[in-house]
């Protein structure tokens, strides 16, 4: 009697603990590239496969974009877009994207993903705003323009930092975006030049990480991450998974 006992009670403790993990979270991390290959993204990988092991959302890893179509996107609560670069992504699977976000699905981009699909207006218009040049990788300051988010309680008001500083197109493609972090130019040398393209700095205001609500579904984005050493940062990583858990669920701001 006692064996039949024990043997219900573990077939209701597997049935529990395969429920709960059926009520997880669920990431895809995309990485792929067609122009640059940021080295960085083997370290951006590695970490956030630890972040989603340590907050229980399962994760997984493609560089092939054949996920991206209906079936292929239904079961992600977000899409994570780590350094991509250049055209990833043909018509049918930008249209099958599109109805993810449409259908709330959340949206994060990492440093280059603002340096890929140019040309896909609806992509520009959720990242926010579109990389124009960088100078040489360079100290600087960090200032903290909004705490109110999941993952910013480790930030000081400022913070010293060293990483490649993207300078964005101006003006913003989307009107609605929330500021979390900005550079002070004045803290490093802004000026680059690459043939005729040709980058003074953003001016008194230099945003590098935002979010906002798109198309029925949530973006955020954050333009560190150019370092590897980057992805051991606790500072970083706080940052990054609060970005990761409010585009997946739409909580943490109070």
């Amino acid at each position: 009697m006692k064996n039949k006992l024990l043997a219900v009670v573990l077939l209701a403790f597997m049935a529990f603990t395969a429920n709960a993990q059926e009520g997880n979270l669920k990431a895809l991390l995309f990485s792929k590239t067609a122009g640059f290959h940021h080295e960085s993204i083997k370290e951006g990988v590695t970490a956030i496969q630890e972040l989603c092991r340590r907050h229980s959302m399962q994760l997984d890893w493609h560089e092939m974009n054949r996920v991206f179509s209906d079936e292929g996107l239904k079961n992600y609560d977000v899409v994570i877009f780590l350094s991509t670069t250049g055209d990833v992504l043909n018509d049918e699977e930008q249209a099958a994207f599109e109805r993810y976000v449409q259908n709330g699905g959340g949206w994060v981009g990492i440093h280059a993903a603002a340096d890929t699909e140019y040309d896909w207006e609806w992509y520009t218009k959720m990242v926010g705003m579109m990389f124009k040049i960088h100078p040489r990788q360079q100290t600087a300051y960090l200032k903290v323009e909004d705490s109110n988010f999941p993952g910013m309680g480790r930030f000081p008001k400022t913070l010293l930092w060293t990483d490649e500083w993207y300078e964005y197109q101006k003006p913003a493609l989307a009107k609605d975006l929330h500021y979390l972090v900005s550079v002070d130019e004045s803290s490093y040398e802004p000026y680059a030049k690459w043939g005729d393209n040709e980058g003074v700095g953003m001016g008194d205001f230099h945003p590098i990480s935002w979010y906002h609500e798109y198309d029925g579904g949530r973006a955020f984005y954050t333009g560190l991450g150019h370092i590897s050493g980057v992805f051991s940062d606790q500072t970083f990583l706080d940052h990054l998974y609060g970005g990761i858990y409010w585009a997946a669920t739409g909580n943490g701001i109070k």
